[in-house]
């Protein structure tokens, strides 16, 4: 549920009182934890937490106008959410986060990012806190980078060398072209050529 409130006072006061303080509990913890490199401000209809043009030109690589996001808070229709892009697509960061999580011992509602709860009760805030802050700006462009570098390669190895053929399918391969050869059956020896009648009659 994205908001038209341009400024992070506007969206907060526009919150029902319930949802606008454990936000403000959220988002203290946020800042508290958050690299002086990093801003807050209005983005996609949210709280957001990004790495500046000043600090990163190149900005987000699928909107490259807009700054690179890294967190986020937001009010949505049946539940509340923090964004910790931090943990998406970085196997050992989940793993912390999620391990430090079951030791408070509190339900974890996590999607690839989001960590959605009713209550401010319901949340591990010193792990939000320590996720936050274990990941300052110039390391978190340094393995967006890397995650975009990757990708690319993977695309690059993919695609066949100009002029060649794409690879050949294994064994395993499946689909039409495959049942196709499956279904083929083995060739069969065509018999000899009977001997012409001259020859024949010519052997008598």
């Amino acid at each position: 549920m994205q908001s038209k409130a341009t400024t992070v006072q506007a969206y907060l006061d526009s919150l029902p009182a319930d949802r606008r303080e454990a936000l403000q509990a959220v988002r203290k913890v946020i800042l508290k934890n958050l690299d002086k490199d990093y801003i807050e401000n209005m983005s996609y209809g949210m709280i957001g937490y990004c790495v500046p043009h000043s600090v990163y030109p190149a900005g987000y690589h699928c909107k490259p106008e807009q700054a690179l996001p890294f967190a986020a808070l937001a009010s949505q229709k049946n539940y509340m959410s923090v964004y910790l892009m931090c943990t998406y697509g970085n196997a050992s960061h989940m793993k912390w986060f999620q391990d430090a999580w079951a030791k408070t011992g509190k339900k974890l509602d996590m999607g690839k990012s989001c960590v959605r709860f009713k209550r401010v009760e319901d949340l591990a805030l010193d792990v939000i806190g320590e996720a936050i802050r274990r990941v300052p700006a110039k390391k978190y462009i340094a393995e967006v980078e890397a995650m975009l570098a990757k990708g690319k390669g993977a695309k690059s190895a993919a695609k066949p060398a100009k002029g060649g053929k794409a690879p050949a399918r294994g064994p395993a391969a499946k689909g039409p072209a495959a049942k196709g050869l499956a279904a083929k059956k083995p060739a069969v020896k065509k018999p000899a050529a009977k001997k012409s009648a001259s020859r024949a009659s010519g052997s008598r």
